[in-house]
């Protein structure tokens, strides 16, 4: 993970299991923008994917932070880092295979994109994150 951020064994097990979360991304007037995803992380870098066009790609688009963060019961983990939209098709599919192999596979949708957050903060419950 980037910027010397690294899970625990717990924390790596928490971010494959199948766990949905919420996306936070500053919207156009400065206001937050939650939705719930399904993400992945890869090597530093927390993976969406969506359909172009959405309030989400748009506020990434703009560049700026984002945060993806997931519960389950007491155990959390917060993960936070400047985005982006990747529309590269060969990382597009990348990522697809990520969610297929977390999730399920997702339908076939010709207007999908990738939000990237490149994770440089980890926030997360006792065990989660190493400090």
């Amino acid at each position: 993970m980037s910027a010397g951020i690294r899970l625990t064994a717990e924390g790596s097990t928490f971010v494959v299991d199948r766990h949905l979360a919420i996306l936070t991304t500053l919207g156009p007037t400065g206001r937050l923008h939650s939705v719930p995803v399904g993400f992945t992380l890869e090597d530093g870098i927390a993976r969406i994917i969506t359909s172009d066009g959405t309030q989400k790609v748009r506020n990434a688009e703009r560049g700026g932070q984002a945060s993806v963060a997931q519960v389950d019961g007491g155990r959390w983990l917060s993960l936070q880092g400047p985005s982006t939209v990747v529309r590269d098709e060969a990382a597009v599919q990348h990522a697809v295979e990520l969610y297929a192999g977390r999730y399920r596979q997702p339908g076939v949708n010709p207007r999908r994109v990738v939000i990237e957050i490149a994770v440089e903060r980890a926030l997360g419950s006792s065990g989660i994150v190493e400090k």
